[in-house]
């Protein structure tokens, strides 16, 4: 699979899903945090599957 996050996107992703798991591991919001796992992922590895889905991509076009 190609890559189809920015590197904004990607940043912005792997922060959300940092700070859910961080307030979870708190019990600030409880074990519905767990869901920034998600953002986390898909942030590292640069690969949305809903991106590919809907023909969405953030990744600058490479010349």
């Amino acid at each position: 699979m190609k890559a189809n996050e920015g590197t904004i996107d990607r940043a912005v992703r792997i922060i959300a899903g940092l700070a859910l798991i961080g307030l979870t591991v708190t019990d600030t919001i409880g074990v519905w945090g767990w869901i920034g796992a998600l953002p986390l992922v898909t942030g590292i590895i640069g690969i949305c599957p809903a991106y590919s889905i809907f023909g969405m991509n953030t990744c600058p076009m490479k010349k």
